[in-house]
């Protein structure tokens, strides 16, 4: 190398800072569930053996019992196990997922007016649900060959650069949708977050939950569910123009509510080989946006869905069906988004004037979930080796 090339080399590196480590990372999660959530452990599987053994299967997707066998110096499957059906308070272990969620979400996201976003999460179930588990048991429209799930609500920030996950609720069988969006809104006030705008699932679509809603007079957007032959929404699916009207659901005598409808056209123009207008109905109420660009503002709530896809990429795999344990690991996951989030917001970014500068391509989730796996099997070294009993 020459002198010139040596010293256009010093030159790059010295206009670079180091910003985050895979240990620095590893300990900002250990750290995070150390503080918030506690698991009485014994013997060679300490709770920061175990809280690690959690992450490195999060952080690559896999199963408990396959993270134990590709680790040297770890306790076992069934020394996991055992530990993790220590776990057995659904409710208690609901409200610490939260507290944890809480405990890493951007210092600028407290004390605002911010637009929220609920929707549900559903993992698929198969089988005959035993007394442990038909309480948690969700049902709805058929997905993969069942109409059972594991539902898990979430309450979620839509702002700029931010997009983090405030609170969970794992649905339960005879919860009403009313009583979902009560208990994540309630998640709120402990943040002084006021909701400049609700985005609702099509899922919630329904007389109370919109009642409700006004009554709180919370400015909300929700999709409305396309019912009727002649009669009900899809009377409105006509024309060839956007237009605003207002529409009455009545269930019986005393039961009804009144609310703004506003119907936008769209024009297929070929995509997925369809022609014609396609139709979007949504719910709105005390909305500041016109017409035009309802479409356009409903279709950020999408930001949720895109936090699904990366929740999945670290979900630890599992077959079994404890409604329990299945909140943990979903809860993990969305820990680990969170706390991707937060350290592009804290240690990945610049700031500037007008808005902070982050180096989004500079540090994936998927690169960080790379940090904690690598880190991990630093520490414990990976099996090298197989062997196989003799005579």
């Amino acid at each position: 190398m020459t002198v010139l090339s040596l010293r256009e080399a010093a030159q790059s590196a010295s206009t670079e800072e180091l910003a985050l480590t895979d240990s620095e990372t590893l300990d900002e999660v250990i750290n995070c569930l150390v503080e918030n959530f506690s698991i009485q452990t014994q013997g060679v599987c300490d709770q920061q053996t175990l809280f690690e053994i959690l992450i490195k299967a999060a952080s690559s997707g896999d199963s408990i019992e396959n993270t134990a066998k590709l680790l040297k110096n770890v306790p076992t499957a069934n020394d996991i196990r055992y530990h993790l059906n220590k776990i057995n308070n659904f409710e208690e272990l609901e409200a610490q997922i939260n507290q944890i969620l809480k405990s890493r979400i951007p210092l600028g996201l407290k004390n605002g007016c911010l637009k929220i976003a609920i929707d549900l999460n559903l993992i698929c179930y198969y089988g005959k649900p035993t007394e442990e588990e038909l309480p948690y048991i969700y049902r709805s429209e058929a997905k993969s060959g069942t109409n059972s799930f594991y539902a898990y609500a979430t309450l979620y920030v839509i702002t700029n650069n931010k997009r983090v996950t405030l609170a969970i609720r794992g649905v339960r069988q005879f919860d009403t949708s009313v009583a979902i969006i009560t208990y994540l809104l309630a998640e709120l006030n402990f943040l002084k977050i006021n909701t400049k705008k609700l985005y609702l699932d099509k899922g919630f679509f329904n007389t109370p939950v919109i009642r409700w809603l006004q009554a709180l007079d919370i400015p909300f957007l929700m999709p409305a569910i396309k019912t009727g032959k002649q009669g009900g929404i899809k009377q409105f699916l006509k024309g060839r123009k956007s237009y605003k009207t207002n529409y009455t659901i009545t269930r019986d005598k005393d039961d009804s509510v009144t609310f703004d409808l506003w119907i936008v056209c769209k024009y297929r123009k070929g995509k997925h080989k369809k022609h014609g207008i396609q139709y979007f109905v949504y719910v709105v109420y005390k909305v500041k946006t016109n017409l035009d660009y309802i479409y356009q503002d409903y279709r950020k709530r999408f930001g949720i869905e895109t936090s699904y896809r990366l929740k999945n990429i670290c979900r630890i795999r599992t077959n079994n069906k404890n409604p329990v344990l299945r909140l943990l690991f979903v809860g993990i996951s969305f820990l680990l988004v969170n706390i991707w989030v937060n350290l592009l917001w804290v240690r990945i970014s610049r700031k500037r004037k007008g808005s902070r500068l982050i180096y989004r391509t500079l540090f994936t989730l998927k690169q960080m979930l790379a940090f904690l796996s690598q880190a991990i099997q630093r520490k414990y070294q990976v099996v090298e080796s197989i062997y196989i009993p003799t005579g």
